[in-house]
């Protein structure tokens, strides 16, 4: 699955938001790590709530009685109420006993002994009651025997024992086939339903759990014999209770009917709309299931580890069609007047893979390898779906050679639905995308169409890695997304070479070691229990760096030994689920211990700082965790078995020049058959580590390419300076050295090493500008001195090269938020001639947003933007108007966008996290985008799951750009004070964290900066 990216150059191509998440009561782990950053309580006020604060397993007063029954005995017992802090409480308190000056009396032996006596009654009864057999221990005491008086068992809204105790399902029972009718009434937006479900029994059981969640089940049989149904609804599960065993080895068959709502968010089987050209609201029904939600459109076995085959039928009306993951069998005329579309029998799959549409769609197709290829959208843009097919298939032929196993399926349609949250999901014949992630026009810019081919290569690439070998649970996530996002930007490089990607597999790549760095990170195959956990593995993590080990390992093997291992695994394990070791086995072992590698960099969090000093001929190097650390004392550890491939002045920018060092222990060394100036280690930063050369070290790079930048590659130039940043950040170099190295910019004119010096002067000239420091105005004259020969070098043509589209895009937006009179002069001037031509003077696509962003700065040209966005049919220009209009100055209008996003008016509710992401990064919008969010948080969070990319996004987007201990303690009040599991969320955790190292970054390098600008 793709997420979309709340801005093109802000976030990876790749990740989902779906939601279902269990119902508890907020509470205080104490087995968890305490955070790296400290507070000071003092500071701020915290707004008492009964029990806000709890110790695990300790209720509100105000928890639903399904809560408070979900609490395990165990955990109420012995344990006592804690505050949140002792520093909290008032030093003073009428109701407390006051100190007296004199020495304080002692108790008697005969109260002590009391006192003693009633606390060891009271413990005896306690443990007599927990351990008392055959008994359920709730708020209303002892409700029914218990057989096994290990578990504690929740109750069902009825009050009966719910004979389940995890959210992961048993294993006694698999699933072979489900036979799904589903009609849905696009005018009441409700759908009816019927399952039959084939089953194995793999051990003798009287109870079938499975899940449901939001669906009115009327009518329960097994083997056609009517059976009792049991729901607890926290974790979204049944339980069907029969009277007689399932035997193991035999098949069973199990109905249930149904009826549901339509569902109004972007998860389950939802509702979409749209406006034709004549003004017409279209209605739509569609579905996406990835990762919990399949169980919200019928009861089903919903975890990835349960595959089964599927047999659709749909009933709908004339007038529309309807898909599914396999081809059309027929259609059958019903004798009601509707139609019943059925498909063909899929192949054996996963729950969240499965999809359906019923929409009024056209379409375009070509067949390719004997796969009928067709793109979907409304009818209004079929002329936007030409590139996604020509896309379509040159990489799906690619993909067929590439792991030499043919694509399993007769069709694969790709289909543009309006309403769509994420970038696509790659549901199995039936990838479904956002509509900006497909359709593009005949006058699409270089750069949208490497958006919408980077995409599609994703999503086929899934077709494979995720769908045919599937994860058999969601901690290894990153099995199925960071293969999709390597072989994305592999594929594209290959069959789609002017697209020139390789620019942006490289940011990619720095943007997910400044994700790893941080305390709050985890493993790539982390430990993950409930749907909140689940949705929080869509990530930087799982995308980003799943890609750049896997490019790691692909640059230490070589492709084509590379290749030969992803070919034996998907042919080895095709049609099963798999984990992280199933992997690693599959590539060869002799030379090198690929599991034992591999394991250090998807078992632990984090990457490696290596530290190289060298002297004449000898080479020394060394390991440590590059983490950020706000409290110092914070204890880092950890080895890696690192690839050091480097080159050195004598040869260093052909592969051929390389040389491979596996560094597996803290330190090691080495010798040089010559003395050398200067190594560059991490050959075109295909390594996931930083690397430190000490003072002397840089001072000779630096030189190297003052002298001759082309002395190293453009990758290389710009792995130093983002290593430059990063070291700058952890204390191990000042900012007095990196501005040194950027001297060298002056002569730079490949876009890599300038974007990338451009991205990170920006971000602290964009935390400066939101303290209101006097040295932003010095920050700005030095990057707009450093770069001001290259931005007013720019065209405001067309410009035919990607690389050149990427750096004139990145040039030009920093040059006119900054004010350069140039920029701003000649982009108004572009957004005149566009208004007085009605929109129809085209504007290059890379330069589009820059332009529309200045002319949205006045009151007239954003009502001019704002009502050519409600009318465009191009959705990649409409994302850019929407960008241009939340960057006015005028909060008012910034806030009319926000209000209209979150009710679906004029602007889709899918935008919102757009419409926040652009607003924070000026000055006028950014306190009232998070103060926006904060108010409007219980809505927020029922369009999108706790969890999900989107709220990841809106969270660090509003506060990232904070740098005060006054917002680092509203920050954390605002989410500690919500009765949700918001606080508990790790993307809330990173935000506090950043914002703790801003604050430090400030403390460390403010007082150099005045100095040295």
């Amino acid at each position: 699955m793709e997420p979309f990216e709340s801005d093109q150059a802000s976030l990876p191509r790749n990740m989902i938001e779906n939601s279902m998440f269990e119902e508890e009561p907020d509470v205080l782990d104490l087995a968890k790590e305490a955070p790296a950053y400290s507070l000071d309580p003092d500071d701020t006020v915290y707004e008492p709530r009964s029990s806000r604060l709890l110790v695990r397993g300790l209720g509100e007063n105000d928890m639903d009685e399904e809560e408070e029954d979900y609490e395990s005995s165990a955990r109420l017992l012995g344990m006592s109420f804690m505050n949140r802090s002792s520093s909290l409480r008032p030093s003073a308190s009428p109701y407390s006993r006051q100190e007296h000056s004199s020495s304080c009396s002692v108790p008697s032996t005969r109260t002590v002994l009391v006192v003693v006596f009633v606390l060891v009654v009271v413990a005896s009864v306690a443990m007599v009651i927990y351990f008392l057999p055959k008994c359920t221990l709730t708020k209303e005491g002892c409700h029914k025997v218990n057989t096994t008086m290990e578990y504690i068992y929740p109750l069902t809204t009825t009050g009966e024992l719910f004979p389940w105790n995890s959210l992961r399902l048993p294993s006694n029972v698999q699933p072979v086939h489900y036979d799904l009718l589903l009609h849905p009434n696009l005018t009441t937006m409700t759908f009816q339903g019927k399952v039959s479900i084939t089953i194995e029994i793999l051990n003798d059981t009287k109870t079938i759990v499975l899940h449901s969640s939001g669906l009115q089940i009327r009518k329960v049989t097994v083997q056609d014999k009517d059976v009792k149904k049991l729901e607890y609804e926290p974790w979204q599960q049944i339980a069907l209770k029969l009277s007689e065993d399932l035997k193991k080895g035999q098949k069973y068959v199990l109905m249930m009917e149904y009826t549901a709502n339509l569902s109004n968010s972007y998860s389950g089987f939802y509702n979409s709309s749209y406006l034709d050209k004549g003004g017409t609201r279209r209605v739509l029904a569609a579905t996406q299931f990835e990762p919990l939600s399949a169980r919200k459109a019928f009861p089903c076995f919903d975890e990835p580890a349960f595959k089964a085959k599927f047999l659709i039928r749909i009933k709908r009306e004339d007038g529309y069609i309807s898909l599914s993951n396999m081809p059309k069998n027929q259609t059958l005329e019903l004798p009601d007047g509707l139609l019943q579309d059925e498909f063909e029998e899929s192949v054996k799959m996963s729950t969240y893979l499965v999809a359906f549409i019923v929409a009024n769609f056209t379409q375009v197709n070509q067949t390719v390898s004997d796969t009928l290829v067709s793109v979907y959208a409304v009818p209004d843009k079929v002329d936007h779906l030409d590139y996604a097919l020509q896309s379509a298939v040159k990489l799906l032929e690619f993909y067929n050679n590439f792991f030499g196993i043919k694509f399993p399926l007769k069709k694969l349609d790709l289909v543009a639905i309006p309403d769509f949250l994420a970038g696509a999901m790659e549901n199995w014949g039936l990838i479904t995308f956002r509509e900006a992630a497909l359709l593009a026009g005949n006058h699409s810019s270089l750069m949208d169409k490497q958006v919408v081919a980077s995409v599609i290569a994703h999503e086929l690439a899934h077709q494979w890695f995720g769908n045919l070998v599937t994860m058999k649970w969601w901690n290894d996530l990153w099995l199925n997304e960071g293969f999709a996002t390597y072989m994305e930007y592999l594929s594209v490089e290959k069959v789609l070479s002017e697209l020139d990607i390789t620019n942006d597999f490289l940011s990619m790549r720095f943007r997910s070691l400044a994700k790893d760095a941080l305390n709050s990170s985890h493993p790539v195959s982390a430990e993950v229990t409930t749907p909140e956990q689940v949705e929080e593995m869509f990530d930087s993590v799982s995308y980003e760096k799943g890609a750049s080990i896997l490019l790691m390992l692909s640059s230490m093997l070589t492709e084509e030994k590379f290749r030969k291992g992803v070919t034996e695994y998907l042919e080895k394990y095709k049609n099963l689920n798999t984990d992280n070791e199933d992997l690693w086995n599959s590539f060869p072992q002799e030379e090198h211990s690929v599991v034992d590698m591999m394991n250090t960099w998807t078992l632990q969090k984090g990457f490696p700082l290596v530290t190289v000093h060298w002297t004449d001929t000898h080479v020394n190097v060394s390991q440590e965790h590059f983490l950020l650390k706000v409290n110092k004392t914070a204890i880092s550890s950890g080895l890696w078995h690192i690839p050091l491939i480097y080159v050195n002045e004598s040869c260093s920018t052909s592969p051929n020049c390389t040389q491979l060092l596996l560094l597996k222990d803290k330190t090691a060394t080495f010798e040089l058959p010559t003395s050398v100036k200067w190594m560059k280690f991490n050959f075109k930063n295909n390594g996931f580590y930083i690397v430190h050369y000490g003072e002397e070290g840089w001072k000779a790079l630096s030189n190297a390419v003052t002298e001759n930048r082309d002395v190293l590659t453009p990758a290389d130039r710009a792995s130093l300076i983002n290593n430059l940043f990063a070291l700058s950040r952890l204390g191990k170099v000042t900012f007095k050295q990196v501005m040194n190295f950027l001297a060298y910019l002056k002569s730079e004119n490949h876009c890599t090493p300038l974007i990338e010096a451009l991205h990170q002067l920006d971000h602290i000239y964009r935390l400066l500008e939101k303290r209101q420091d006097r040295l932003v105005s010095k920050l700005k004259n030095y990057i707009l001195n450093l770069f001001e020969d290259i931005i007013d070098s720019q065209s405001w043509d067309q410009e035919l090269k990607v690389s050149k589209q990427e750096l004139r895009a990145a040039l030009l937006e920093v040059a006119c938020r900054y004010g350069h009179q140039n920029c701003t002069k000649n982009a108004m001037r572009v957004f005149q001639q566009w208004v007085a031509s009605n929109g129809t003077q085209r504007i290059p696509g890379d330069i589009m947003k820059v332009v529309f962003s200045v002319g949205a700065q006045t009151g007239a040209g954003w009502d001019v933007l704002f009502e050519a966005y409600t009318h465009s049919v191009v959705d990649t220009d409409r994302r850019k108007m929407l960008a241009a209009l939340a960057s006015s100055q005028d909060v008012r209008r910034v806030l009319r966008l926000l209000q209209d996003s979150l009710h679906g008016i004029n602007v889709q509710t899918q935008e919102l996290p757009l419409i926040l992401y652009s607003a924070c990064r000026n000055f006028a919008g950014h306190l009232y985008a998070w103060d926006f969010v904060k108010e409007n948080w219980e809505q927020i969070t029922q369009k999108f799951p706790i969890g999900s990319f989107a709220i990841q996004n809106i969270i660090v987007s509003t506060t990232s750009h904070f740098s005060t201990q006054w917002h680092l303690l509203e920050v954390e009040t605002f989410f500690r004070s919500l009765k949700d599991k918001s606080f508990d969320m790790r993307c809330v955790h990173e935000a506090m964290e950043t914002i703790a190292l801003n604050m430090q970054w400030m403390e460390i390098n403010l007082e150099a900066l005045r100095h040295d600008l």
